[in-house]
């Protein structure tokens, strides 16, 4: 496994874990030992990602603002990554309500089928509309509101609270410019030391990848809906899938024009995030490792990434988006409602609004979608259409949301002169050689690793 790279071999556990579950379905007491025995080793490795995200986005925002020595520097920067994922959500928004209109899916589901699959996920679609509706109640500021915390360690206690605790470390990494630099370096240098930490950590946990995407997969494979279920679906999965792939292209031809660097050097640097990002369904669980490959791999500044990637992880969600947008017409189209232009329209604002409150985490578009169903006048009740087909999709639009967030991190390094070669360090490393351990006691510690 050493002797391969760390993408090859993520997928090589994720393909063990899709046999090894297959082959586990054929015996009675086999779906509940993956529960019981597998999946457990699967939410382990989720979590342990997740725990190190907010001190991550902590440390590496306080250092990378408060190395810009200048606020006018943040300013800009902040304009452009902003704008920048605004466009690129207007554009997936648009791909997608383009497909569903030429696919038109949801002429293929017929009134059984229908039937069908509301009766079977209407339950967890009443879930959904209930925590839609909890915030269409909220007041027009209620965003605003919301995104300054009134207690960091509480805002930092919950993984929900991105934007809170991006906020803070906004703030304090400000305060850390305006002050004397005889005040800010010792505050600087623990933070320096602090990041340098959560990176360590990052290598040890990736060196469990495989074997965690191995446990999430064998997990959905065993949960997974009827196989009748998807087939009344397939036209509606290949429309989503036919847009993400569209917004991949999208990202490769930006970054290729705007920085000059090929498809090749894009996509390869970012497979082991997009392999993640498939097997979490997760942004803010991938985001440590979009961090490290964007920094080591594709060259991008410390102090760009930092501050561009954890925002992008909150507010930028191009591939949920799109499916938002592909998902609201197909169930309309369903119930043989036949959308206008300016409806559609109200669509592309509502669900790039919606993509940017929408949380980091598995499942948070179905909530977004309910208020993009709401918008356009669609029966909420059609959400159940979809909840069967839904998990696969979700893996496939996060590939694309960490996707994006990478190749705007690209661009808006490229347009600040932040972008340089890749400075790319081994998963094992520890630091020089005149460190405190030797090379055989590092060779050692490797080992047992």
């Amino acid at each position: 496994m050493k002797k391969l790279a760390l993408h090859w071999q993520i997928l090589l556990g994720m393909a063990l874990g899709v046999l090894f579950a297959l082959v586990l379905t054929n015996f009675s007491w086999g779906p509940d030992f993956v529960g019981d025995w597998i999946k457990p080793f699967g939410n382990i490795f989720i979590n342990s990602l997740k725990l190190i995200a907010v001190p991550l986005i902590l440390a590496s925002l306080i250092k990378g603002i408060s190395d810009l020595k200048d606020i006018s520097k943040l300013s800009k920067m902040g304009t452009r990554t902003i704008l920048t994922y605004i466009g690129t959500t207007v554009i997936a928004v648009s791909i997608g309500l383009a497909l569903v209109n030429l696919i038109k899916p949801g002429s293929a589901i017929n009134q059984d089928t229908r039937d069908d699959l509301i009766s079977s996920y209407e339950g967890d679609a009443n879930v959904r509309i209930a925590d839609a509706q909890k915030q269409k109640d909220a007041g027009p500021l209620q965003a605003l509101e919301d995104l300054v915390p009134s207690n960091i360690f509480g805002a930092a206690s919950d993984n929900s609270n991105m934007l809170q605790v991006i906020f803070f470390a906004i703030f304090f990494g400000i305060g850390l410019i305006l002050i004397p630099e005889k005040q800010s370096k010792p505050v600087k240098d623990f933070f320096d030391g602090f990041n340098e930490v959560i990176l360590k950590m990052i290598d040890l946990i990736m060196l469990t990848a495989p074997y965690g995407v191995f446990a999430l997969l064998a997990a959905l494979v065993v949960e997974s809906p009827s196989t009748d279920l998807f087939a009344a679906l397939a036209m509606y999965a290949l429309t989503v899938l036919i847009g993400l792939a569209l917004m991949i292209g999208f990202y490769v031809l930006l970054v290729w024009i705007v920085t000059k660097n090929k498809p090749s050097f894009f996509l390869n640097g970012m497979a082991p995030a997009q392999l993640l990002a498939f097997s979490t369904s997760s942004s803010a669980a991938t985001l440590p490792v979009t961090m490290e490959r964007v920094e080591e791999h594709m060259g991008v500044h410390k102090e760009v990434a930092s501050f561009v990637l954890p925002i992008g992880a909150t507010i930028n969600m191009d591939g949920t988006s799109l499916y938002q947008a592909v998902a609201a017409v197909f169930i309309a189209q369903a119930f043989g409602m036949d959308l206008s232009f300016g409806t559609q329209l109200g669509i592309i604002a509502t669900a790039t609004l919606a993509s940017i409150g929408s949380a980091a985490v598995p499942g948070a578009g179905m909530v977004m979608l309910v208020i993009v169903l709401a918008q356009a006048g669609i029966p909420e009740a059609g959400l159940a259409l979809i909840f069967a087909i839904d998990r696969p999709l979700d893996m496939c639009r996060t590939t694309v949301n960490v996707t994006g967030d990478a190749a705007v991190a690209m661009i808006v390094a490229k347009s600040v002169d932040k972008l340089g070669p890749p400075n790319v360090k081994d998963w094992d490393d520890n630091y020089d050689a005149d460190a405190t351990t030797t090379p055989v006691e590092r060779e050692e510690v490797s080992t047992k690793i």
